[in-house]
């Protein structure tokens, strides 16, 4: 039994003794590194407002309309989102208008479903959402109206708004 045991002491010091007598190691670092860029998609889906009456319906009620503005951005990130005043002139009592040749039909857009804060590009007037959660897309409604009243000739009214995220 003795002999046996020394025979297995002797294969172990033989084939691991000098692996580790010969062979040799040294370590370092390797450094691995990455930039995460803070960024921002943005996307939109039009306010259609349909018909307007200026006879009958909308002669005393507002037309409304609504759309959406998605953003996607960097998790952490902190935006702003900001609508231009549009391509036209100012409407009466409103700072955009949709037109139709010279004639030109006023409308508004805003942040709140009451229709109470204009949605726009100064600084009290833009969107400010809460620090980005996660990259999922975030949508907020474009709410739209066109005062009633408005003695406008027949036609297709239109405008294009810019909508810019800021990060």
């Amino acid at each position: 039994m003795q002999a046996l045991a020394r025979i297995a002491l002797f294969l172990v010091f033989l084939f691991l003794l000098p692996a580790h007598l010969l062979a040799g190691s040294a370590s370092t670092g390797l450094a691995v590194s990455v930039v995460v860029e803070n960024t921002c998609a943005i996307s939109t889906s039009a306010v259609n407002f349909g018909s307007y009456d200026p006879i009958m319906t909308h002669a005393t009620s507002s037309l409304d309309g609504a759309g959406v503005v998605t953003i996607t951005c960097t998790k952490g990130s902190t935006t702003s989102v900001s609508l231009s005043p549009g391509g036209n002139a100012p409407g009466a009592g409103t700072s955009r208008a949709l037109s139709n040749g010279a004639a030109k039909l006023s409308y508004e857009i805003y942040k709140d479903a009451g229709r109470t804060s204009v949605w726009g590009s100064s600084a009290a007037a833009v969107l400010n959402p809460s620090t980005t959660p996660d990259r999922a897309p975030r949508s907020f409604t474009a709410y739209g109206r066109v005062p009633s009243g408005q003695d406008v000739p027949a036609g297709s009214y239109s405008d294009t708004v810019v909508a810019t995220v800021n990060f």
